[in-house]
Formats: C-alpha cells, sequence, structure tokens
C-alpha cells in the first residue's frame, strides 16, 4: 500500500488538487465557523466545502461551477427535513432510504447527477452526525453557503489550473439497458435494500451512530458496476477504516482538544483523501478515518469506545452491501466485464478503420480521436476486472486468464496509437495490402465479440512485415493480439473470466 505515495502523479495533478482542497476547506471553515461563531458550524462548512471540491467532476471549468452553484437546491431541502425528523425515528429512516434510493438513481445524469445525489445524502448525514436541531436550521444554511461560496473562490478563482489544461478525454457512456438493467436504476434498488440492512444492524450496535452504517454503504456503491467491484470496495472500506481507527488511537485521542495540533492533523487528513483517492480507496477511508477522530476530538466526544464503534457500523455497513449485491438483481464480475471488453474491441475495429481512411485522404477520419476513446475503455476494463486480479481472489485460474487479457489489449492499445501516428503523417498513403489488412482486423474483431462459441480463425502474419510501410507493421501487430485472445476470451464455452 505504500507504493501508493509514489504512484505517478502527471503534472502534479493529485498533488495541486490535494494542496488546494487543504487551503479552500481550510478558509471555507474559519468563514463558516467566525460567522456563525460556533465550532458546529465551522464542521458543517468544512464538510459541505469537502464535498464540494471532491464531487464535482464536470468536464469543464464552466460545468463545475455550475455544478457547485446547484448543490444548494439539491442538500438544502434534505438537510432541512433531516432536521425536522431528528426526533421521529420511523419517518427519518423512511426518509434517508427514500434519500439514498434518489440520490443513486439521480447518476444517470452524469457526474452532475452523481454530484448532486452525494452532496444530498450528505446533507441528510450531516444533520445526523451534529446532532442537529429545528432552531440551528438557518445557521447550518448560512455555514454550507459560506462554505461553497469561499471554497468556490479559491476552485475558480484563486487557484484555478484546469483553465491551463488540455480537455480532459471524454468518459466513456454507462452499459446500456432498460428498466431494472439499467445499471443507476439496478443500482438504486441495491443501495436502498443495503441501507435498509446497514441501518437495522446499526441501529442495534448504537442509537447514537447508526449512521455510519448507512454512509458505508453509500460511498461503497459510488464507482461501482458489480458484485465482484462492490465486495472489493467493502474489503478495502474496512480495511481503511480499521488501519484509520489504529493510527486515531495513537494520534487522535492524544491530542485532547488542542487546536494547533487539531488543526494541523485536519489539513493533513484533508490533503491526504484528495492524495491518493484516485490510486488506492483503502488510503483514503484510513485519511477519512483519523479526520473523523479528530472532529469527534474537538467536540469532545473521542474515545476508545467511539472508535471501535465506528468499525463495527462500517463491518455493518459492508455486509449489508455485500448481501444487497449478491441477492438483489445481481450483476457478475463476467457480465460487466464481456461488456466492456466487447467495447473496447469494437473500438479497436474502429481505431483500424479511422487510420485506413486518414490514409486514404479522408478529411473526416480521425484516429485520434478513437485512441482516446480506447484508453478510456480500457481504464473501465481494468476497474471492471481488478476483483479477479486481486490478490485475495481465490479464482488462481482466472485470475491468469484475466491478466492475460489485459496483456494483449493493452498490446492492442499499443499498436493502434502507432497506426494513429502514422496515419497523422502527411506523406503516408493507401495500398491495397492495408485495405486487405483492416479488413481481416474487423473479421477478427467480429469473431470475438460474436454471442455463442464462436472463436476466431488463427491469423498468419507475414513473417517480417515491409519496412517501407509502418502501417502494416501495426496492423500486423494488432491481427496477432486479437488471435491471441481469443483463447483467454473464447476459449471454453462457459464465460472465461467469471463464473455466472
Amino acid at each position: 500500500m505504500i507504493r501508493k505515495f509514489v504512484a505517478p502523479d502527471p503534472g502534479l495533478a493529485r498533488l495541486r488538487s490535494a494542496a488546494r482542497a487543504v487551503l479552500g476547506i481550510g478558509l471555507a471553515a474559519t468563514v463558516s465557523g467566525t460567522a456563525g461563531q460556533s465550532l458546529t458550524m465551522a464542521v458543517a462548512g468544512g464538510l459541505a466545502a469537502l464535498l464540494a471540491l471532491f464531487t464535482v467532476t464536470d468536464a469543464t471549468v464552466r460545468g463545475q461551477a455550475l455544478t457547485t452553484a446547484l448543490l444548494p437546491a439539491a442538500g438544502f431541502p434534505v438537510l432541512a427535513l433531516a432536521v425536522l425528523l431528528h426526533d421521529r425515528p420511523l419517518p427519518r429512516d423512511l426518509a434517508f432510504l427514500a434519500v439514498v434510493g434518489v440520490g443513486v438513481y439521480a447518476r444517470r445524469w452524469g457526474p452532475r447527477g452523481n454530484a448532486l445525489g452525494i452532496f444530498a445524502f450528505m446533507s441528510f448525514f450531516l444533520a445526523q452526525f451534529l446532532h442537529a436541531v429545528p432552531a440551528q436550521l438557518p445557521q447550518l444554511g448560512a455555514a454550507v453557503v459560506l462554505a461553497l461560496l469561499t471554497s468556490s473562490a479559491v476552485r475558480f478563482g484563486l487557484w484555478c489550473y484546469e483553465r491551463r489544461l488540455p480537455e480532459p478525454r471524454p468518459a466513456p457512456a454507462p452499459l446500456g439497458g432498460r428498466g431494472l438493467a439499467r445499471p443507476t436504476t439496478r443500482q438504486a434498488v441495491q443501495a436502498t435494500a443495503a441501507s435498509a440492512i446497514a441501518l437495522a444492524a446499526g441501529q442495534a450496535l448504537s442509537d447514537e451512530r447508526w449512521y455510519w452504517a448507512v454512509g458505508t454503504v453509500w460511498w461503497i456503491f459510488v464507482n461501482t458496476a458489480s458484485r465482484g467491484e462492490t465486495l472489493i470496495r467493502g474489503f478495502r472500506r474496512v480495511l481503511g477504516t480499521a488501519a484509520g481507527v489504529v493510527a486515531g488511537l495513537g494520534v487522535a485521542i492524544p491530542l485532547h482538544g488542542d487546536p494547533v495540533a487539531a488543526a494541523a492533523l485536519v489539513a493533513l487528513c484533508v490533503g491526504g483523501i484528495f492524495y491518493v483517492a484516485a490510486v488506492s480507496y483503502s488510503w483514503m477511508i484510513f485519511f477519512v478515518t483519523v479526520l473523523v477522530g479528530v472532529l469527534y476530538g474537538t467536540l469532545g466526544t473521542v474515545g476508545p469506545g467511539l472508535l471501535a464503534l465506528r468499525l463495527a457500523e462500517t463491518f455493518a455497513g459492508a455486509v449489508g452491501a455485500a448481501l444487497a449485491v449478491l441477492l438483489v438483481l445481481p450483476v457478475t464480475t463476467h457480465a460487466t466485464t464481456d461488456a466492456w471488453v466487447r467495447r473496447a474491441l469494437r473500438c479497436v475495429h474502429l481505431c483500424a478503420v479511422e487510420a485506413a481512411g486518414r490514409l486514404a485522404g479522408s478529411p473526416g477520419a480521425d484516429p485520434a480521436r478513437r485512441v482516446a476513446e480506447l484508453e478510456a475503455l480500457l481504464e473501465r476494463v481494468r476497474v471492471s476486472v481488478a476483483p479477479l486480479v486481486h490478490p485475495l481472489s481465490p479464482l488462481g485460474h482466472r485470475k491468469a486468464r484475466a491478466r492475460r487479457v489485459l496483456a494483449l489489449l493493452d498490446a492492442c492499445a499499443h499498436e493502434v496509437r502507432g497506426l494513429a501516428a502514422v496515419a497523422a503523417d502527411p506523406e503516408g498513403s493507401r495500398t491495397d495490402r492495408l485495405t486487405v489488412a483492416c479488413a481481416r482486423v474487423a473479421a477478427a474483431v467480429q469473431a470475438l465479440i460474436a454471442d455463442g462459441t464462436t472463436r476466431a480463425e488463427p491469423l498468419r502474419s507475414p513473417a517480417h512485415p515491409p519496412a517501407d510501410e509502418p502501417a502494416l507493421t501495426h496492423l500486423h501487430g494488432l491481427e496477432r493480439a486479437l488471435a491471441e485472445l481469443a483463447e483467454p476470451l473464447r476459449g471454453t464455452r462457459r464465460p472465461a473470466l467469471a463464473a455466472r
């Protein structure tokens, strides 16, 4: 896990994001706390700023600003509902489950829907965390508004480094489906069922901190698409929480509410959350857990029993999530992985076609665009297949096959990038052999993605591709990789990567 801290950080993007988060959240908490003359308002403002900076991920700065401006519209009604129902357990619990379902369903509208759904859920969560009462509602609303304004001034004004970055490549569209087959609909049902289980178990553990179990369910279901991904996310959540509890016992409790030391540790945890979030879920949860311990310490309620309870609530939430994905509308790792692999292979074919068109002089052909699309699809394949290649996976044979598929898909991407680079050369020209090679690539892809047990025929490439035709060299390399993919993808009558 330590290697995650030295993972590549191109352009220092993660470091800059972490530094800006520390600045923005620190200023937001200070402004909110000073205006409300209350530590509780500072905590509320800091959390609102953290959510705004962490969850708003639109592709453009303008889109990010619009989503941030819409956060209060999603959060304030939910916050008011949670505060007004604070002393009515049954209506409160039902309302919380409804917020979970609607919040997850909102992900069908992309990054903006995801951010608004998270902010709505966390607004309900915040009311439980602070044990807010109706008399505090105006102050809480003001603290959130001030925090969003302050953090936005930092993000979009003082330090908007995204304006100088190239436009990010678009994320691949989610997998299709209608009704309960639609991923967001299915996940909304699963998350609601898991939250109901977690809520009951959480309340059996504690009448005051039960919401931690529901919070665990919520964050486990973010960015997962199959039962394998969800189970791995649950394991990492428990692992990160356990490590954070141990650290909290040795760091948060000895602070005894020292404001300077607590502020420094909060800044360290916030920076850690943003720095490792993209590379390690377990480390992110570690920093979240330590941060929670410090916040409880500043509120005067931290102790070994409370940290142990947090671990127990986290475990209850992880169990609830596991039961839901196993029993309620389950989607296997194979089904998800197979769908992403098929899309990646179709994209490989389109890359070859676009490159051939570019070499033939077609003005509309753009292989570079397809290459960027392929890179995004391969990232989704890696995420989907991660449960199979996890060190704790007991399926050794399928683990080896999954790694083989990933390696060959990477080889396809390498050849496609080379082909696109050759096609970009204005001196490049189309030959009959290039046309024939593109046709063979199309046939190989079609054989690989065909339903049933259709298998791609072995492709025979020239032993020595013509040195004066680099496009053919890359196409022959692509043919070889596709031919080798036939065995791990279609080598048996049952799905090759995972059991249904």
